[in-house]
């Protein structure tokens, strides 16, 4: 006797009414399998159509254990230290972030590849439900502070994964407790960052120049965390004909 396909109420979830889908489609296909009159082309259909309700099944499982996990994740305190300023280290995230991300299902893994113009870190989120997300990386060898081949290797490799890896979970990073002192001032560019603010503020037209003067006054007083939409906005502005190459 065939099981019935209940119609979906209004406490099921998506989730579980998509569960539910899935379930009846096998059923059919396992009823289809057993007829030996059915038709090939019919069954290669059943079987796409079972590929893309688990396929949705995944994400939608995907999306809301992300949802969930978001609200538990903390900032990470900046313990890492250069000569610019202080940076969340790798250790300290995945620390922090591994034990909340089982909870929700959730496992990462990074894959390296070096190619001509770097090194390129891939990080992927997957769920246990099957959807998986990437994002990638490209960056050059890091070869500040005399570093040979094999540390700026790793120095790029470490830094390229803590990015993808704050991309993939969205997660923010915080200066560590000044015990009750005042906050530090706001982290301002680098001087290569303030090199190529200048360098478009001097090919965009005098409108753009003289608010950029109201907002930051200087190049080198620009807040770190403006530069990459400050240099976006600035280069639509950048006249062609006026850009340094």
């Amino acid at each position: 006797m065939a099981t019935p396909i209940h119609p979906k109420t209004a406490d099921q979830s998506p989730i579980t009414q998509a569960t539910q889908d899935s379930t009846a489609i096998i059923q059919v296909i396992e009823r289809a399998a057993l007829n030996p009159e059915v038709d090939i082309d019919k069954m290669e259909r059943l079987l796409q159509m079972q590929e893309r309700v688990l396929d949705r099944h995944a994400l939608m499982a995907y999306s809301a254990a992300m949802a969930a996990m978001q609200t538990e994740l903390p900032s990470i305190a900046e313990r890492g230290k250069t000569n610019n300023g202080h940076y969340a280290t790798l250790e300290d995230i995945v620390d922090t972030v591994r034990p909340i991300m089982k909870k929700h299902g959730f496992a990462v893994s990074f894959r390296i590849q070096t190619q001509e113009r770097g090194i390129q870190v891939t990080g992927v989120l997957m769920h246990q439900d099957g959807h998986r997300e990437e994002t990638s990386m490209l960056l050059p060898a890091d070869t500040s502070g005399s570093k040979n081949a094999v540390q700026a290797f790793g120095s790029s490799t470490s830094y390229g994964k803590r990015y993808v890896l704050c991309a993939l979970l969205n997660i923010t990073t915080r200066g560590q407790d000044d015990n009750g002192q005042a906050a530090a001032p706001a982290k301002l560019v680098t001087p290569f960052q303030a090199g190529q603010i200048r360098q478009l503020i001097a090919a965009c037209p005098s409108a753009t120049q003289e608010w950029f003067v109201g907002k930051y006054g200087d190049a080198e007083q620009v807040p770190r965390g403006d530069f990459d939409k400050l240099r976006a906005s600035l280069q639509k502005r950048a006249q062609p004909n006026h850009q340094h190459h």
